[in-house]
């Protein structure tokens, strides 16, 4: 399903590029639930794996073409630099 905030009317795919600072060192189990879960795939949950809605705010924080660089909490963009 797309979303409206991931495209340009004319079509064209938004991408948001980001460097976001991993440090987990294995995987998270996700047993099957009842609901729905959802896995952030952004990189700036504060509840990883699972998303939290981050995503939105850099949405409307990150700039078209350019690298978005977090800080150690994902939660401040620190740095942009030219998408290569």
């Amino acid at each position: 399903m797309r979303s409206a905030g991931n495209f340009t009317p004319a079509g064209k795919e938004l991408r948001m590029a980001r460097l976001v600072r991993h440090e987990a060192t294995g995987p998270v189990e996700v047993k099957p639930q009842a609901d729905s879960a959802w896995i952030c795939q952004c990189g700036l949950s504060q509840n990883l794996p699972f998303c939290d809605g981050s995503h939105k705010l850099a949405r409307q924080n990150d700039k078209p073409g350019k690298l978005a660089i977090y800080d150690k909490t994902r939660t401040k963009i620190v740095e942009f630099r030219d998408e290569v």
